[in-house]
């Protein structure tokens, strides 16, 4: 039965939810989440999340298709656009990437977690900056002919590398903008055309 200062409906409880648990993923990890409590936190019934989730399965895959919304989105910001160059952009792409790992490790922990178990977007469908960087570069002869997708899957492990690396603590005292820009001119260096 529900308590009488509990209300059952919300204004967007699904967006409240997944929100709060970017929050506590902040300070703890997917392991941590519980929608019971994410429930208390925002003052709804337990079971008022069943609505949106039939599941913790169902809610975490959500989860981890919002985180990689976010970080779509976070990457298209910092994209300077194609006026800028090759090199810059893809820095400022590495730059975002490396800058959300920071910020949302667990997020991140969370999205390729999901994604291993088939349940998140393909990060090629997903993560759509780096592959238009590549086609645009293509389009100015700036890079090797070829699938752009490939292309940028190649780049974006890259920058991925950095990414998780620097998340790790696997690279103290290391300057990691600077081992981002070794990283982006290797591997432009790779794609430049022959």
């Amino acid at each position: 039965m529900r308590h009488p200062d509990q209300p059952y409906h919300h204004g967007d409880l699904r967006a409240a939810l997944l929100e709060r648990a970017v929050e506590q993923l902040r300070t703890g990890s997917p392991a941590d989440l519980s929608l019971r409590r994410l429930a208390r936190d925002l003052g709804v019934s337990h079971a008022a999340p069943s609505r949106h989730f039939p599941d913790r399965q169902a809610f975490l895959a959500a989860l981890a298709a919002a985180g990689w919304q976010r970080l779509d989105a976070e990457l298209a910001a910092a994209d300077p656009g194609p006026d800028a160059g090759l090199r810059p952009r893809v820095l400022a792409l590495g730059r975002g990437y490396v800058r959300f790992a920071t910020t949302e490790p667990a997020l991140l922990e969370l999205v390729f977690a999901r994604k291993g178990a088939g349940e998140a977007p393909h990060a090629a469908d997903a993560v759509s900056g780096p592959a238009l960087v590549v086609a645009d570069a293509q389009r100015r002869g700036e890079v090797v002919p070829g699938d752009p997708g490939a292309l940028a899957t190649a780049l974006w492990a890259g920058l991925h590398g950095v990414a998780a690396l620097s998340v790790s603590g696997a690279l103290p005292g290391t300057d990691v903008d600077a081992l981002l820009v070794r990283t982006v001119d290797t591997l432009l260096d790779g794609l430049r055309p022959r």
